[in-house]
């Protein structure tokens, strides 16, 4: 599960909260907050868990994003890995931000800067797909 939050809420927008992941796989690489289920939670419970966890905030989902999936080989192109990611829009609702659980750094970043970062597969296109959708409501 993934959270798109943006500092100023989901209608004005503003920055994106990423998360550097501090463990494996993919050590160092940015993405957005979030995780895996655990069992019993519904995937509201789940998410707004693992955004506290890894950032110290406190979210409440807004709307279901989206659904994607990820496939990670190995050097042999066989798959390593096989993520089914459910995102989510969501807005902060308390807490203070830092970084926690397995997460490196989390930063507000602003769109402009998007680029500069190291990203894990798929991140940036869902990331400027959210802002695209936002606008087109905007008009």
């Amino acid at each position: 599960m993934g959270a798109l939050i943006f500092k100023n809420g989901p209608k004005r927008l503003g920055p994106i909260l990423l998360a550097q992941r501090g463990g494996t796989p993919l050590k160092g690489y940015w993405s957005l907050p979030g995780g895996l289920l655990e069992t019993g939670e519904t995937l509201e419970e789940g998410i707004a868990r693992e955004v506290l966890e890894e950032t110290g905030l406190r979210i409440e989902v807004v709307d279901f994003y989206g659904i994607f999936q990820r496939i990670m080989r190995d050097a042999k192109g066989r798959a390593e890995y096989h993520y089914l990611l459910i995102d989510y829009v969501c807005k902060v609702a308390g807490g203070t931000l830092r970084a926690g659980d397995d997460v490196a750094r989390v930063e507000w970043v602003p769109r402009r800067r998007l680029k500069e970062y190291l990203m894990t597969e798929g991140t940036l296109s869902v990331i400027e797909e959210a802002y695209e959708r936002a606008l087109r409501k905007r008009s």
